[in-house]
């Protein structure tokens, strides 16, 4: 009768690997290595997975898994808020109305949340980076890239349709500056040994975003705005104007005599 396979050796197993796969890249990180750094044996290694390439497959799946249900929750939670609470009218930026702030704290607790997520797959983001050249995986990372621009491109242009947002900018675009601007962040926390404090990384991220995508101040800006200085000729002395208009009607019954033949 075969031997069950150890739940608790699965975990560990995965957690070795993903130290491995970090250190040494998909390709160079050999099975032995990964089981003697939690004290099994090849076989048993076997027992869970097929191959290092399926054990990381599966850590890529619960990353993707916990990363679509974050901003799941988060699009939810956002268009909850604005049917419950309505949409956050322009002039409220300045005001800094009681929901305008609520709806702040609820933006940065979801930016919070998905950096502590980068957070713990640091490795795994680096890996696909850096470390998967050479295997089915080398590609997969702009793959998903393109599939959270379209998903949070998406998302926008539903917040467009609402007016909660700014209509004029490009959904694509500014998804491809959130996508950027988190896997950047993803690579710097490698370079971190101690975890960095993330709630100051997410309010820069939400004082950058949330400033650009509110509706415009139109009307603020047309009453703000400086009217055209009016052009006009310098003004001239009366006594340089008296003296110039001699010299010109000098200048008209001044005859020069003729020579003499």
């Amino acid at each position: 009768m075969p031997r069950p396979a150890d739940p608790h050796a699965r975990e560990a197993l995965l957690t070795a690997a993903r130290a491995e796969f970090a250190r040494k890249g998909l390709r160079g990180a050999r099975i032995e290595d990964i089981t003697a750094a939690c004290g099994l044996s090849k076989g048993a290694f076997y027992l869970h997975f097929d191959s290092k390439e399926a054990l990381f497959g599966e850590v890529l799946t619960a990353f993707e898994a916990r990363l679509g249900e974050v901003n799941t929750r988060r699009m939810r939670s956002t268009e909850a808020f604005f049917r419950e609470q309505g949409n956050v009218e322009p002039g409220e930026r300045l005001q800094r109305s009681e929901r305008y702030q609520r709806f702040c704290e609820l933006e940065r607790t979801f930016d919070v949340e998905a950096l502590e997520l980068m957070w713990s797959y640091r490795d795994v983001v680096s890996v696909l980076v850096s470390g998967s050249q050479g295997t089915a995986y080398e590609s997969l990372l702009w793959q998903m890239t393109d599939a959270q621009v379209e998903r949070l491109a998406g998302d926008f242009q539903r917040l467009q349709a609402t007016g909660a947002v700014d209509p004029k900018m490009d959904p694509r675009l500014l998804a491809s500056v959130i996508v950027g601007a988190y896997l950047l962040l993803s690579q710097r926390m490698i370079s971190h040994t101690e975890k960095p404090d993330l709630s100051a990384w997410a309010l820069t991220l939400h004082r950058v975003f949330e400033g650009g995508t509110m509706p415009r101040l139109d009307s603020l800006a047309t009453c703000v705005a400086a009217e055209p200085a009016k052009t006009s000729q310098p003004k001239t002395s009366p006594s340089k104007t008296s003296r110039r208009g001699q010299q010109r009607a000098r200048a008209k019954t001044h005859h020069t005599p003729r020579k003499r033949q």
